[in-house]
């Protein structure tokens, strides 16, 4: 067997980055390009905590000492991968937990689907000293705003309490197309993932989809277009977009959900993404309990169209 890996036994001290992840996750992380398989042979097998057996459940303690054993794998010749750029993005908050962020449109939040790289991929390459750096939280590609990164595990797993429980307040303002009514209006649509025959993910408000639940008020009409804040109730998978174009008033610019058509006129008049921007979360501090409110004004881009239509 060629390209031998891991040829000797290694012991891992577990610092901050691993201490609260099961084993078996740590293992994945750790041994990239090793099969599951493999690793959960050698974790009923060879593996030792503090020279201890433990199962796949057991979750590392800071400061634990972790036994691998050698491993031998085939080498792969990996397919070649695209040069991430180290890009620091606007820093709209930073401590030892916590890191958000202002993340412009046209930018994933990670690799995949065809993207060979995101925020997160860049910010890490841009960081090498960080021990640890993770996603709390996803935005669309075109959507700008308030993200969320967390530097401890600590601070990523409390935060993803903190919105499975619904304590964050995460708002976004939308410029929609057609003159909404309601002062305020609270959507409870279910949503149901699928995939098209081209192979892209969409969402359409279907029965027996996931609960849903967005609260919009109106912020400003025109003629055409209201301007919409959308408060997430529930996270689901492009809720806002399809909630909104559910009701006959796409947003604009959307280019899967949005009105065609039109999103070519926008173009012309200015307005070249979606108008969909995440600009304020508020929540207790994962770490300190300290009551937090993050805010991102609204790109340049944005505001430029708002005032034409002010202006108009």
């Amino acid at each position: 067997m060629n390209g031998l890996s891991k040829e000797s036994v290694t012991f891992l001290e577990i610092d901050e980055s691993g201490a609260g992840q099961r084993i078996d996750n740590f293992l994945f992380r750790h041994l990239k390009g090793v099969p599951k398989s493999h690793i959960y042979r050698i974790l009923r097998g060879e593996v030792r905590v503090n020279k201890k057996r433990v199962d796949q459940t057991h979750r590392l303690q800071l400061g634990e000492l972790l036994r691998i054993p050698p491993i031998r794998v085939a080498e792969k010749h990996e397919p070649e991968v695209a040069h991430i750029p180290a890009v620091e993005f606007p820093i709209i908050y930073e401590d030892d937990a916590l890191l958000v962020i202002n993340k412009p449109s046209g930018v994933a939040v990670h690799g995949g689907s065809g993207v060979s790289f995101g925020v997160i991929e860049q910010m890490r390459r841009a960081r090498p000293q960080a021990k640890f750096l993770e996603l709390v939280h996803r935005l669309d590609r075109e959507t700008s705003g308030v993200l969320l990164l967390a530097k401890k595990r600590s601070a990523l797993v409390a935060m993803h309490e903190i919105m499975r429980e619904g304590n964050s307040d995460k708002r976004y303002y939308a410029l929609v197309l057609g003159q909404w009514k309601n002062v305020k209006q609270h959507v409870k649509l279910p949503l149901y993932k699928f995939d098209t025959p081209q192979g892209e993910k969409r969402v359409m408000v279907k029965e027996g989809g996931q609960a849903s639940h967005t609260i919009f008020t109106l912020e400003k009409s025109w003629a055409e277009f209201s301007l919409l804040e959308a408060q997430l109730k529930t996270g689901r998978t492009h809720q806002i977009r399809v909630h909104l174009a559910h009701l006959g008033f796409p947003i604009a610019g959307d280019d899967k959900y949005g009105n065609f058509a039109h999103n070519k006129t926008l173009i012309k008049q200015g307005l070249k993404r979606m108008f969909l921007h995440a600009h304020s979360i508020a929540f207790a501090h994962p770490l300190t309990g300290e009551p937090m409110q993050l805010n991102a004004a609204l790109p340049s881009e944005l505001q430029s169209f708002v005032t034409k239509l002010a202006l108009a």
